[in-house]
């Protein structure tokens, strides 16, 4: 009888003593499972950013308006030959500008028609502005920049120009160009309510627009 008691403790005991050493293990293999979760979500790929994320889409840049003018002062035989000119390159009809003023030494007075200009926009502003473009073989320089991000060049002979030939009617002429470089929102500006100014940081500088003009156009700018 003592013997059976005996081994009923030993059996208690041992019994015991796995139940505490199974209540020693839980709280590890918890651990365990744990940091084995964090490995794998550490492990994880993290997902491929988007053109959203990496930059903003109101901070890219944009051809606004490409405008085309040709000067002839009080000479109404070249300005018909300008005039020509421009809706030849433009397919556009231009605009006369006349003068408000009356400067007697240039033979001007309120009302003279002294030249003609063109303001395109949309696709048709960047296909005009890409064949005018070709006529500048050289590139341009920093000189063609202004400190708010316009461009302004001129074309010396519009035969230079690729797709245009020589015209009798016009002769050799040229005219000058001017792409207007403007960001989202610049349209407060211009609203009728609440107009306000553009601010600082969203304002264009010379130099992105010079990286703008070199990368979207493939043109040299030195």
């Amino acid at each position: 009888m003592v013997e059976t008691e005996n081994a009923k403790e030993e059996q208690m005991q041992d019994t015991s003593m796995a139940e505490v050493q199974q209540d020693k293990t839980e709280p590890k293999k918890a651990e365990e499972k744990k940091h084995e979760a964090a490995e794998k979500t550490e492990s994880k790929p993290e997902p491929k950013k988007t053109a959203t994320d990496l930059k903003n889409p109101m901070r890219n840049l944009r051809i606004s308006k490409v405008t085309l003018n040709f000067g002839a002062g009080k000479n109404q035989q070249l300005l018909e030959k300008g005039v020509k000119l421009l809706k030849k390159v433009s397919g556009v009809d231009p605009v006369t500008t006349v003068t408000q003023k009356r400067i007697p030494n240039w033979d001007l007075r309120p009302g003279l028609a002294i030249g003609a200009k063109i303001t395109l926009r949309g696709k048709r502003a960047e296909e005009v502005l890409v064949q005018v473009l070709t006529a500048k073989e050289d590139g341009l320089t920093m000189k063609n920049f202004d400190n708010y991000g316009n461009l302004s060049f001129g074309v010396p002979e519009y035969i230079e120009m690729q797709g245009i030939k020589y015209d009798p009617e016009i002769g050799i002429l040229g005219f000058e160009v001017s792409a207007t470089i403007e960001r989202p929102g610049f349209r407060i500006t211009k609203r009728r309510i609440r107009t306000a100014k553009v601010p600082q940081k969203h304002r264009v500088t010379k130099e992105e627009s010079v990286k703008f003009i070199s990368e979207k156009f493939g043109v040299k700018i030195e």
